[in-house]
């Protein structure tokens, strides 16, 4: 089953149980895929790739806005969004632990070669391609920054 489906099934089960958060965030997800397929150069499929990407921008924004709502005293709704992202995490795969994203970017330092922060570019695009979903591209750069600067 891909993830939409998946997704679609799973918005019957939150109904089914009334769970308010999940289905709030379950339904904003098939909204963006939705968006995506009929969107202008898309062929009408969606690929767990493409949804992959979505979620990771979907969790990605929720974190953002809950920052937001805490810097502005509203953890009411910062705590809302932080369940929402919660939620769509689950259909992402496992994040790399910190040691695990460093042996990751070290193998593709030595695969490509780079020597020095000048090479942070050439790194980076293989970095962001094979780590896509499982690291915050945050976290990528300063990790390639960090062990670019220290060779």
């Amino acid at each position: 089953m891909n993830l939409f489906d998946q997704i679609s099934e799973d918005i019957k089960k939150a109904m089914l149980a009334r769970e308010k958060v999940r289905l709030e965030a379950l339904r904003g997800a098939k909204k963006e895929f939705l968006e995506a397929k009929t969107a202008k150069g898309a062929n009408g499929e969606l690929s767990d790739d493409a949804a992959m990407k979505i979620l990771v921008k979907m969790v990605k924004q929720r974190k953002e806005s809950a920052r937001i709502y805490e810097e502005n005293s509203r953890p009411e709704l910062a705590e809302n969004e932080l369940a929402e992202a919660a939620v769509l995490e689950e259909y992402l795969p496992k994040q790399l632990s910190a040691e695990e994203l460093e042996a990751e970017i070290r193998a593709i330092i030595a695969e490509t070669g780079a020597t020095g922060p000048r090479e942070m570019g050439k790194v980076m695009g293989v970095a962001t391609k094979r780590l896509a979903g499982r690291a915050e591209g945050r976290a990528v750069s300063e990790t390639v920054k960090s062990i670019l600067n220290s060779l």
